[in-house]
C-alpha cells in the first residue's frame, strides 16, 4: 500500500477477520520456528485470525486439536529452538484426494483461506494442488452436505505462499533455504573438533554429510575447512578419481601436512551414477596409501541444535513477507514462493521454482552434469569454481622451472609480482581466511607475497616478511588477526610510508580491515600526486564486525559477531525465564552504527521478563547490564565468514593481477587513476568493486557509517514483531519507499 507522498504503509488491522494458517511439513530444518512466529505475529498485526496446523498435512486431515488458534504468547520463547514446535509429518492419506477432502472441510469449518507453507518442494507441490483443486473439493462437500452454501461462497478461493525450509539448499529461485545456514555451523564445529585429534595422530578423516540430491552442505564445507577433496552429486570424479585422490593426499604429506580431510556428500555418485560411499573412499586411501583413516558420520545432527543467527532473520523476514503476499493476493494471484535473492526478500511464481528444482534432478538423471551445476545456480557454480581453483593450486618447488612448464592449465601468466597484505582497523574473524586464499592465489601465479605486521605501524618499522605456503596452513578456521592489527592512521607518516613501499618495491597492497583500512586507503589515494611511490595497485577487503564500510552489504567478521551475540543472549534467556522482574540491557559494539544492534534485537527481543521496550524499565526493581566487549571479535569464524574471506582473497589476486598487467611496464609499475585503487565488496549477489574516491561521496565521516545502509529496512519489521496485541495503540507504521517493507521485509 503506498499513499500520496510515496511511502510505502502496513496498516495495522487492515486484514481484520481473514483467517490465516501456518504448517510445516516434511523434515525439519533450523529456523522454522522463527519463521512461524513471524507468520503468526504479522498475521495478529494485520487483525487476521491465526492457526497452527500441528504436524503437517496430516494434522490438516485428522482436524480437531490439530487446528488450533495462535495468539501473540503461542510464539514466545521459540526463535532460538532448532526443529519446529508445531511439529511436521509425512502423509500418505494428502497423497489421496479422499484426504485433501478431508483437509479442505476443516479449513473451511475455521475460516481458514491462506495458508503459509514451510518445507521442501514436495511440500509446497503438495500445496499448490491442493489450491488448484480447491473449488471442485467445497463442491463436492457441498453436495455431499458436508459444508453450507453460505460457506462455500464465502470460501471460494484458497492462497498459497511458501518458506523453503531446508537444510540442503536444493530449492532453485532462492540463495539460501531456512535451516542451511544452521546446518554449516553444526557441520564446521565437528570439522574443527576433528582437525585438533586429527593433527595428533597424522590421519585422515573421511566425513559424510547430508545431501541426498544437492551437494551444497558438502561444497561448502569443502571450501570453509581447507578439505583436500569433495565428493557431490552434481559435479561427479573422473573415473581416475581414486589416483587423483592418492595423488593429492600424498602431496599434501609429502609438503609436511599432518592431517587430510575428505567430504563426501552422501548421495555422491561418479559419472556413471554409481554411488561414491564413505567405505569406499576409505579403501581406497587404506589400500594405497596405508593412511589411519577414519569415517565419521554426522547424521541429524545437522538438523538439531539452536538456529543460527542468519537463520533467525531469514525467517522472520520469509515469515512477514508470506503473510503480507497472501493479504494482497487477488482472485487472479498465483501461489508464490518467498525466496531470498541478494538481500531481498522477493516473491516468485512457486510452479516455475519447483519445476526448475525438479530440472536439476532430471539433469543429473540424465547424467548432465555441467546443466545441473549451472541449474543450481550463480551462488552454487561460484563455489564450485572457488573451491576447484583453491585444490588445484601448488606450492610451487623451483618457482622458475614450475613457471616454464606451466603444470595446470589453471596456471596465470605472471611476471612475478611483489605484493603484500596488512591489517589496519579491530580484529574481526574471517581476516585470516582472505590472507590465507591471497597468498596461496599469489604464489600460485608466481609473485612474491609480503606479509605486513601490526598494521601502519609495522609497515613504518619495517616489519615485513615474505609469506610462504605453509606459512598460511590451518588459517582458514581461526578468528582474530595472525598479522596483527591495529587502529593507527598514517597521520603525519604518510611519508615514512611511501618510502617503505619504495624500498621493498611493493607493486600492489591488499589492505583488510574496518573503517580505518578504508580510511587509510583513501588518504594513499588522494596522496598519489604528492608521493608517486603510492602508484600501486590498492584494494581494501572492508572486515568489521560493526558492518559500516561503504561499498558492501556485508564486511568480514559481522556475521561471526552477531551469532556471539546470539548465543549469549540465548543464555540470559535462560536466567530471565528462571527469575521474575528482571531486565537485562545488552550493550554491543558497533559505534554510530546499529547492525549489530538491530539484528539481534530481531533475537533477543521477546517478552516482558527478558529484554523488551526501556518504558517498562521503570516497573522492575532488579536491572542487569551486559557489557558484550570485545567477545564480540573472538570465536571461531562462522561458515558465512570463512567462505567470504576465501572468495574474496581469491578476487582481489584476480583484481590485482588485472591491474598490474595493465599499468605495469618494464617492471615500473604506474597506478594513477581511480579505478587502480577501489574496495572489493559483496553487493546484492554479486562481488562488485567501487572506486575509493567514489565512494568518499557515500560516506559520512563525522559518524563513520555510509549515507545508505541496507539493513535499516528492517527496523519496522522488527517494530511490528515486538508489537504485543495488548499494546495496539498505533493505527499503522509508516515506511519510507526505500525501507521497501512490502518488497523487502
Amino acid at each position: 500500500m503506498t499513499d500520496k507522498s510515496g511511502h510505502r504503509f502496513v496498516e495495522q488491522g487492515a486484514h481484520r477477520g481473514k483467517g490465516v494458517a501456518v504448517f510445516t511439513s516434511g523434515g525439519d530444518s533450523q529456523g522454522m520456528n522463527a519463521a512461524v512466529r513471524a507468520c503468526v505475529r504479522m498475521g495478529i498485526y494485520l487483525g487476521c485470525k491465526v492457526f497452527f496446523i500441528k504436524e503437517g498435512y496430516q494434522g490438516m486431515v485428522d482436524g480437531g486439536n490439530n487446528i488450533v488458534e495462535a495468539n501473540w504468547a503461542s510464539v514466545s520463547g521459540i526463535i532460538h529452538r532448532g526443529g519446529t514446535v508445531i511439529g511436521s509429518a509425512r502423509c500418505q492419506d494428502f497423497r489421496e484426494r479422499p484426504g485433501r477432502l478431508k483437509a479442505a472441510k476443516n479449513l473451511v469449518e475455521r475460516g481458514i483461506t491462506n495458508l503459509v507453507v514451510i518445507g521442501g518442494d514436495g511440500s509446497l507441490t503438495g500445496a499448490n494442488l491442493f489450491r488448484q483443486e480447491w473449488t471442485s473439493l467445497l463442491d463436492e462437500l457441498l453436495q455431499n452436505s458436508q459444508i453450507t452454501q453460505e460457506q462455500r461462497q464465502k470460501y471460494p478461493i484458497l492462497h498459497i505462499a511458501g518458506i523453503v525450509g531446508s537444510i540442503d539448499n536444493d530449492f532453485c529461485g532462492t540463495d539460501m533455504t531456512v535451516g542451511t545456514d544452521s546446518a554449516l555451523h553444526r557441520i564446521i564445529e565437528a570439522v574443527d573438533a576433528i582437525v585438533s585429534t586429527a593433527y595428533s595422530h597424522q590421519r585422515t578423516f573421511i566425513m559424510e554429510v547430508m545431501g541426498r540430491h544437492c551437494g551444497y552442505l558438502s561444497l561448502i564445507t569443502a571450501v570453509t575447512s581447507e578439505a583436500d577433496y569433495v565428493f557431490i552429486p552434481e559435479s561427479p570424479p573422473f573415473e581416475d578419481w581414486p589416483k587423483r585422490l592418492c595423488d593429492k593426499l600424498e602431496q599434501e604429506r609429502q609438503a609436511g601436512q599432518r592431517l587430510n580431510i575428505i567430504i563426501v556428500a552422501e548421495g555422491a555418485v561418479d559419472r556413471t551414477g554409481k554411488p561414491i560411499t564413505a567405505e569406499q573412499v576409505k579403501k581406497v586411501v587404506v589400500d594405497n596409501l596405508h593412511q589411519d583413516t577414519r569415517i565419521t558420520v554426522l547424521g541429524h545432527v545437522q538438523r538439531g541444535g539452536n538456529s543460527s543467527a542468519f537463520d533467525r532473520v531469514l525467517g522472520c523476514r520469509m515469515g512477514a513477507e508470506a503473510v503480507l503476499a497472501l493479504m494482497e493476493a487477488t482472485d487472479d494471484t498465483e501461489a508464490c514462493v518467498v525466496s531470498l535473492e541478494g538481500n531481498q526478500a522477493v516473491r516468485l511464481p512457486l510452479m516455475d521454482c519447483v519445476l526448475r528444482t525438479k530440472a536439476v534432478a532430471q539433469a543429473m538423471a540424465d547424467k548432465n552434469w555441467e546443466l545441473a551445476v549451472e541449474l543450481r545456480g550463480k551462488s552454487f557454480k561460484r563455489n564450485l569454481e572457488t573451491y576447484k581453483l583453491l585444490t588445484r593450486l601448488r606450492p610451487p618447488i623451483n618457482l622458475t622451472e614450475d613457471k616454464n612448464k606451466k603444470q595446470d592449465t589453471l596456471w596465470q601468466s605472471s611476471d612475478g609480482y611483489i605484493v603484500a597484505v596488512m591489517h589496519i582497523g579491530a580484529p574481526a574473524c574471517g581476516m585470516n581466511a582472505a590472507v590465507r586464499s591471497f597468498v596461496r592465489n599469489c604464489i600460485y601465479r608466481g609473485d612474491k607475497v609480503l606479509g605486513i605486521h601490526d598494521g601502519v605501524e609495522g609497515l613504518i618499522a619495517g616489519n615485513i616478511k615474505e609469506m610462504g605456503w605453509s606459512d598460511v596452513t590451518g588459517w582458514v578456521g581461526t578468528g582474530g588477526a595472525n598479522l596483527g592489527t591495529k587502529r593507527a592512521l598514517p597521520g603525519p607518516r604518510l611519508e615514512q610510508m611511501a618510502a617503505k613501499i619504495k624500498e621493498f618495491n611493493i607493486q600492489a597492497l591488499l589492505i583488510i580491515g574496518g573503517f580505518e583500512a578504508y580510511q587509510t586507503a583513501l588518504i594513499m589515494t588522494e596522496a598519489r600526486q604528492q608521493y608517486p611511490e603510492l602508484n600501486i595497485a590498492l584494494v581494501v577487503i572492508p572486515a568489521t564486525i560493526s558492518n559500516n564500510v561503504p561499498g558492501t552489504e556485508f564486511s568480514l567478521g559481522c556475521d561471526t559477531a552477531l551469532n556471539e551475540i546470539t548465543q549469549i543472549c540465548d543464555r540470559i534467556r535462560q536466567s530471565a525465564q528462571g527469575t521474575k522482574r528482571r531486565v537485562f540491557i545488552i550493550e554491543t559494539m558497533g559505534g554510530n552504527c546499529g547492525y549489530l544492534a538491530t539484528l539481534a534485537d530481531h533475537q533477543c527481543r521477546r517478552n516482558p521478563g527478558n529484554l523488551y521496550y526501556l518504558k517498562i524499565l521503570v516497573k522492575y526493581k532488579f536491572l542487569k547490564s551486559i557489557f558484550l566487549g570485545h567477545m564480540q571479535q573472538g570465536a571461531s569464524p562462522t561458515p558465512f565468514d570463512r567462505n567470504l574471506g576465501t572468495k574474496l582473497g581469491s578476487k582481489a589476486v584476480d583484481w590485482i593481477g588485472e591491474t598490474l598487467n595493465r599499468n605495469t611496464k618494464e617492471g615500473v609499475t604506474r597506478c594513477t587513476t581511480p579505478d587502480t585503487a577501489v574496495l572489493l565488496g559483496i553487493v546484492r549477489r554479486q562481488y562488485k568493486t567501487s572506486n575509493l574516491l567514489d565512494l568518499k561521496n557515500e560516506t559520512n565521516f563525522e559518524y563513520r557509517i555510509p549515507k545508505q545502509e541496507w539493513w535499516l529496512k528492517l527496523r519496522p519489521l522488527l517494530r511490528i514483531l515486538a508489537k504485543h496485541d495488548s499494546a495496539y495503540e498505533e493505527e499503522g507504521i509508516y515506511m519510507t519507499v526505500e525501507e521497501r517493507v512490502l518488497d523487502d521485509i
